[in-house]
């Protein structure tokens, strides 16, 4: 009887202790609550546009006469120099046609050796002597447009780039505007991005007219172009529907790298002058609308919606809001409910934001 005694009295002991223990431990659990505050002061931030990637010039070759092609002197994909000859369409009837016109341009010189003789002795008047010259001119202008078809047979680079796809092959019929290919002078490139109306104008009310935005270059292997580009144009008109501008900005590309057609992303680094920063994992979304906790002067959890004007890694810089006095729940959003009295631990936020790197592994 003493023994079963003994064993209640231990169990009761024991169980006090336990329930004693996790008592505590649910208590220190519920106080474990960080607090930090905005923080303000000067940063940058890098902006992402999608962008398409385009030549300098990007043109299609035609043909420019009807005839069988006689000659493929380039290759797809290849560089090609300019005046380099590219195609050439068969020229016999076009060699015809020169030699039949050189013929009368002959027939005509001579004939007004023959009517000026004449016209010196009176035998002709000097109509018929300017008649006979009339029509020497036209047989010179009809041989000069024999000439420019029989020309119009040898297609030629009008600038060094690279050759696309060939479109026709050796011995195909082409008629006149037939497209051959396509000739891009990668040397430089055009990138263009949209931006929106705000955007727009607080880059032309801070940037002087002498100074050049510089951009960089993300391209779709999510690598930085190594060579920096500057907006060099705008566009005159802002789109109706979308309410966007079009930039230009122009890349070097002397390892011709980019290609025509390409895209990517252009990042824009904005300077931000004593911006409010928070920790973006002190926030949370509700309905598209994004809210903080912050703690009010009884120790309560207030939400509070927030407005963002930028996003960094693993930070965001607050438009409207918050201000740098406000206290605001960093860590255990999901264990607390509105107006719940806390107690908590507050954080310096320029520690906090040294080690967010740290916390976001």
């Amino acid at each position: 009887m003493k023994k079963i005694s003994m064993l209640l009295g231990l169990g009761v002991f024991l169980c006090t202790f336990a329930c004693k223990s996790e008592n505590k431990e649910m208590k220190e659990e519920a106080t474990n609550f960080t607090v930090t505050s905005p923080i303000k002061k000067d940063t940058t931030v890098i902006k992402q546009y999608v962008c398409q990637i385009k030549s300098i010039q990007n043109i299609e070759i035609r043909a420019l006469e009807k005839g069988y092609l006689k000659g493929i002197y380039v290759d797809e994909g290849k560089f090609v120099k300019q005046g380099q000859m590219m195609f050439q369409i068969m020229p016999n009837i076009y060699e015809a046609e020169l030699m039949k016109n050189e013929a009368e341009v002959k027939g005509a010189e001579i004939e007004v050796l023959n009517v000026k003789t004449l016209a010196e002795k009176n035998v002709v008047s000097k109509n018929e002597l300017l008649m006979a010259e009339a029509k020497l001119e036209k047989a010179k202008a009809e041989r000069q447009l024999a000439k420019v078809h029989l020309g119009f047979t040898q297609i030629t680079a009008p600038f060094s780039g690279i050759m696309d796809r060939l479109k026709v092959r050796k011995g195909s019929l082409v008629d006149e505007g037939d497209l051959l290919t396509t000739l891009s002078d990668n040397s430089k490139m055009w990138v263009y991005f949209n931006v929106p109306e705000a955007e727009y104008l607080n880059y032309k009310t801070k940037t002087s007219k002498d100074k050049m935005l510089s951009v960089n270059l993300l391209m779709a292997n999510n690598e930085l172009f190594k060579h920096a580009g500057v907006v060099e144009t705008i566009e005159g008109e802002f789109d109706n529907e979308t309410g966007n501008i079009a930039f230009r900005a122009t890349f070097p590309n002397p390892e011709g790298l980019l290609r025509h057609g390409e895209t990517g992303n252009i990042q824009v680094t904005v300077p931000l002058k004593n911006a409010i920063l928070i920790p973006q994992k002190a926030t949370f979304e509700v309905l598209d609308k994004i809210y903080v906790y912050v703690i009010d002067k009884e120790n309560k959890v207030r939400s509070r919606a927030i407005t963002i004007a930028a996003e960094m890694p693993h930070l965001y810089a607050v438009a409207s809001g918050l201000s740098t006095g406000d206290k605001i729940l960093l860590e255990g959003l999901r264990k607390v409910k509105e107006n719940e009295k806390i107690e908590f631990k507050f954080e310096n936020p320029s520690e906090v934001i040294t080690h967010l790197g740290l916390y976001a592994e």
